[in-house]
């Protein structure tokens, strides 16, 4: 050899050119004709390799200046040593007569931006052959009904009657009468209701072991009544505060004492420090029932 040193560097260059290939980022476009008529279909082929472990953004095929786009093929991918190969075909057209390009579109790969070639396409209209000779104007002809039609009004006339018989049944139809209205119960007053609740707990008693319901329930019709009679706000108050209540009111010194101790008993059946007997029972009472008479009374 006469130049040694040329030929290894020739050699290297020949090895080394696969790996730099497989480093590189290929963005191609091409379509299958560059002469169409207006409105005839063109199909635009991207050929598209990516290094492996490349992040990319496709070509926006959203719109194409000049072009519309009929159909857009599904993106094959596939994967070589030398990086992702992808093939995607989109069919378009043009309405524009003339040269028209097709712009560069624009492949992003790691941030870089890629073009493709921008592609002239011829797009004419067809051609007018003035040597033939025009055709006539053809006379409208009548095309015959089909035999279906021929029940059009037969058919209209059938649910004609079924409408105009169900309208004379819904205004023949005997109307159903309004029930009337019961008048409403007049609602018991405070002093009724006291009376009817205390006439309810004497007929229903007690058994062992429910004294404290017992007591707890003479205390709210009280306090029902009070509330509903004298306006005072007792359902939240103690017995104590009921009893700070009742002192405001002209009862007698004495009916005033005896409610006091009812008030009190009950307090103490109801934190078990105290066990009545009957004639507590039945004294307790009569006391709860004569303080609503006196209350019923004064006011």
């Amino acid at each position: 050899m006469k130049n040694p040193i040329l030929n290894i560097i020739l050699i290297g260059c020949l090895l080394t050119s696969p790996v730099y290939m497989m480093g590189q980022v290929l963005a191609r476009a091409s379509v299958n004709r560059d002469q169409i008529l207006i409105g005839e279909p063109i199909k635009l082929t991207f050929e598209v390799r990516i290094p492996l472990g490349q992040s990319y953004s496709w070509f926006n095929l959203d719109t194409i200046p000049h072009f519309d786009i009929i159909a857009k093929g599904k993106t094959d991918t596939t994967d070589n040593i030398d990086g992702k190969q992808f093939h995607q075909e989109i069919t378009i057209t043009s309405f524009d007569s003339g040269t028209v390009i097709l712009p560069p579109l624009i492949l992003q790969v790691d941030g870089k931006s890629y073009a493709t070639d921008s592609i002239p396409i011829e797009v004419s209209y067809a051609q007018l052959d003035i040597t033939k000779d025009y055709r006539d104007i053809k006379e409208i002809e009548e095309v015959p009904k089909p035999k279906w039609m021929d029940m059009i009004p037969w058919v209209l006339g059938f649910f004609t009657l079924i409408a105009i018989g169900v309208i004379v049944y819904l205004l023949r139809k005997p109307k159903k009468v309004a029930p009337v209205a019961q008048p409403a119960q007049p609602k018991l007053g405070p002093y009724e209701e006291a009376l009817q609740a205390l006439e309810e707990l004497r007929k229903l008693g007690f058994k062992n072991g429910e004294v404290k319901t017992y007591y707890s329930r003479l205390n709210d019709i009280l306090r029902v009544f009070m509330f509903r009679k004298l306006k005072v706000a007792t359902l939240e108050k103690t017995n104590e505060e009921l009893i700070g209540q009742l002192r405001k009111t002209p009862m007698d010194k004495e009916s005033f004492n005896q409610l006091v101790h009812a008030l009190q008993i009950a307090d103490s059946v109801k934190f078990a420090k105290y066990q009545p007997d009957e004639k507590d029972n039945e004294r307790n009472f009569a006391v709860i029932e004569t303080a609503i008479k006196t209350l019923n009374n004064l006011s």
